[in-house]
């Protein structure tokens, strides 16, 4: 496999990791400036070099230490700093992310008994039961009139059905504050990415500015040299 030294710290690459200094920002050259003021746009250095000023880069835009961000800014400088997609990774994440056999059970509980379905159909349940204990049974059924039977029932279910519902209640929340988590740090890298593009911008605007200056330089120099050449002529 071809491989390569880099100036930047001697060390040797694979070819496909070089990477040239003419196309780094001005703030990327700056930083590795501070550590190493011999390095020239004319050398070259490893991706994994750049990553790591990169890095650096990224978190002096934030102004944080490493140390002090927390584990969604982290994530957020990972993905910057090794050019991968962040919506993939949080997808893939969330893939992983399996509800339990209570937790199911929960989500349906609550779904159905905050429908219609269930409102009617425990209405109907109560009416016929009242029909069969007061009339057809002439209030001498399994569970007479004030139906003490069916206020035990209702009251086991509403013990029962409401801490399943919280449960419910609690994981809707918990998806809430992860589906909040991830729009932060989408959100995060959106900015950071947004500023880094107006670096190249204006990189790209000033290499273009002074590409056209030296032009008009060397435009100058050629009609001098034109016009001294045409005044010789004319004074032989």
């Amino acid at each position: 496999m071809a491989t390569f030294i880099s100036d930047l710290s001697k060390k040797e690459f694979p070819v496909s990791e070089r990477i040239a200094g003419t196309t780094l920002r001005p703030s990327i050259l700056d930083l590795i400036r501070k550590d190493h003021p011999d390095f020239t746009r004319d050398q070259s250095l490893s991706t994994t070099e750049l990553n790591h000023y990169r890095e650096k880069h990224i978190l002096h835009s934030l102004g944080k230490d490493k140390s002090k961000l927390n584990e969604l800014e982290k994530k957020v400088v990972s993905s910057l700093t090794k050019r991968k997609t962040l919506t993939d990774q949080l997808q893939e994440s969330e893939a992983a992310e399996s509800p339990t056999f209570g937790q199911r059970i929960a989500d349906k509980v609550a779904s159905f008994g905050g429908s219609w379905t269930f409102i009617l159909s425990f209405l109907g349940f109560l009416l016929i039961w009242i029909a069969i204990n007061a009339f057809w049974l002439s209030n001498k059924g399994f569970d007479p009139y004030p139906f003490i039977l069916l206020n035990l029932i209702l009251s086991c279910i509403a013990a029962i059905q409401a801490p399943v519902i919280m449960m419910s209640q609690n994981r809707q929340e918990a998806k809430d504050r992860d589906r909040a988590q991830k729009d932060y740090m989408i959100n995060l890298k959106s900015e950071l990415e947004i500023q880094v593009l107006h670096e190249k911008i204006e990189h790209i605007l000033e290499a273009q500015q002074q590409a056209f200056i030296n032009m008009q330089q060397e435009h100058t120099e050629m009609m001098n040299a034109f016009l001294k050449q045409q005044n010789t002529e004319k004074t032989e």
